[in-house]
């Protein structure tokens, strides 16, 4: 799996935004549950796009079942 880290918000917003700092992508939500499912999307988007177009894909940061998330 990839490791995700998700942040709530600035101060003066709602929701979270969460990154995947090996694969340089970024997604959000209103929860933590909906911006998890995003940046699974926007990774899975990624992975298909660079396997089409040959592109080295990174390898992956952990063995773990699901993603390491830090909420901050």
């Amino acid at each position: 799996m990839r490791k995700v880290i998700i942040h709530r918000a600035e101060e003066d917003e709602t929701g979270y935004w969460a990154e995947c700092p090996s694969l340089g992508v970024v997604s959000q939500g209103e929860t933590i549950e909906e911006t998890l499912a995003n940046i699974r999307e926007a990774i899975d988007l990624w992975l298909e796009v660079a396997k089409e177009y040959g592109d080295p894909i990174p390898p992956q940061d952990t063995d773990e079942l699901l993603p390491s998330i830090l909420v901050m």
